[in-house]
């Protein structure tokens, strides 16, 4: 009998994997309430309050859990002990490599940014080794805070601009990458530093996706609650974009969905990075944007401030500036809009502090275009993106994610 025949029903589970699948809803029980007694639990979960006494000792004693002392519910009978997920012990490593950045972070099992390191430098053209080798110093520095905060993080996912897929940037014009193996390099460089160590496992995802997911899981809530289906913007020297629908990332057939900033405003306008003519990134990237504005587009982030300084004044070319771009992305997210009806739009990156401008000739246009007429001025479905969320964050809190999903795996791992 072939057990991979998908026609064939799925093989009985047995106790362990019945425990080990329960141990992960009480821990994701709790983590989600913030706060919950056994009773409480038990009652979201279908458990009996034996088998959830049961889970709550192991992962107490694994570390995932800890006892808050007592809380009242109002009602007669005896007050419960509230749990909350541990803030020491298993954390995951978020790192962040872009144009002329790096961030790394750290994230406890609550979700908490705990250690934040950003440091500026210019990755383009630079060599790949040398760039993933830094970032890899920068995140043993944050493991060493982290540390003197007793967490441990367990993996480290890599946030990188542009396509990625099987451990590798398949290319990154921006970076001017190709065919890179990063999570190997990371990895290596990484285990260099931190000799008679256990290795750290490495993954690597799209910079903006990573993004698009700390937004889904720390973004602010706005009338009506959280959106779970949106498109996700960000614009840094390129613009990426990320599709998140019913609370799922869209990959697409081969991982490389959401490439918004590579579509077409002009046939026969700029060359781009990636090789084709008029992608909406020269018009509306981080160095159009400056340059449109007649600043000195290689000025960076304070470039950006000194745009968003001149657009508060008034200052009719960066507000002229602004304005265009947010024209065209108005005319590009319409048809986005159009394909795969979401909730809303968030604008990240350098297009957060710069909405004020962006927003109104954005709104207009997706007035215009978007054909459900759901898409108004003052709607609020073009938003700000949340300054909660980042793809350094979203990075550390997939390996978050990972852990609540499957903790009995990260137990049997013992400790470093």
């Amino acid at each position: 009998m072939n057990s991979n025949d998908p026609s064939l029903p799925p093989p009985k589970a047995d106790k362990a994997t019945v425990r080990r699948h329960n141990l992960s809803l009480v821990l994701r029980t709790v983590h989600d309430e913030g706060e919950a007694t056994r009773a409480g639990v038990a009652g979201r979960v279908g458990l009996t309050r034996a088998a959830v006494s049961s889970l709550v000792d192991q992962l107490l004693t694994e570390g995932f859990l800890t006892e808050w002392g007592k809380t009242f519910s109002g009602q007669a009978g005896r007050p419960g002990t509230a749990l909350k997920v541990a803030r020491t012990g298993l954390a995951g490593l978020g790192v962040e490599i872009n144009i002329d950045y790096v961030t790394v972070c750290v994230v406890d099992l609550a979700g908490t940014d705990r250690v934040r390191l950003v440091e500026r430098m210019d990755n383009r053209g630079a060599a790949p080794a040398a760039v993933l080798s830094q970032a890899a110093r920068i995140a043993a520095r944050a493991m060493e805070s982290a540390a003197e905060q007793e967490l441990r993080p367990v993996a480290a996912e890599l946030a990188l601009p542009g396509l990625v897929s099987g451990g590798a940037v398949r290319q990154a014009p921006n970076l001017g990458w190709n065919r890179v193996a990063v999570e190997g390099l990371f990895a290596q460089a990484l285990s260099s530093l931190r000799p008679n160590r256990r290795a750290l496992p490495v993954s690597a995802d799209n910079e903006a996706n990573l993004a698009a997911m700390a937004e889904l899981w720390f973004g602010d809530a706005h009338d009506g609650g959280r959106v779970h289906s949106f498109i996700y913007l960000t614009g840094e020297i390129g613009v990426g974009g990320a599709l998140v629908l019913g609370g799922r990332l869209l990959r697409g057939a081969h991982g490389f969905a959401g490439e918004i900033g590579h579509m077409v405003v002009e046939p026969d306008g700029p060359e781009c990075r990636c090789g084709a003519r008029g992608c909406l990134e020269q018009y509306a990237g981080q160095a159009a944007l400056l340059r449109a504005a007649g600043l000195d587009e290689a000025s960076g982030a304070a470039g950006v401030a000194e745009l968003e300084t001149r657009a508060q004044a008034g200052e009719p070319a960066a507000v002229a500036a602004l304005d265009d771009a947010g024209r065209l992305l108005g005319r590009v997210l319409s048809g986005a809009v159009n394909l795969i009806d979401p909730d809303a739009v968030m604008l990240g990156g350098v297009f957060r502090p710069l909405m004020p401008w962006l927003a109104p000739a954005a709104d207009a246009e997706l007035t215009a275009r978007v054909v459900s007429g759901l898409w108004t001025p003052g709607s609020g479905r073009l938003r700000a993106s949340s300054s909660s969320g980042d793809a350094a964050r979203g990075a550390a809190a997939r390996v978050v994610r990972e852990i609540l999903a499957d903790p009995a795996a990260y137990a049997e791992r013992g400790t470093d």
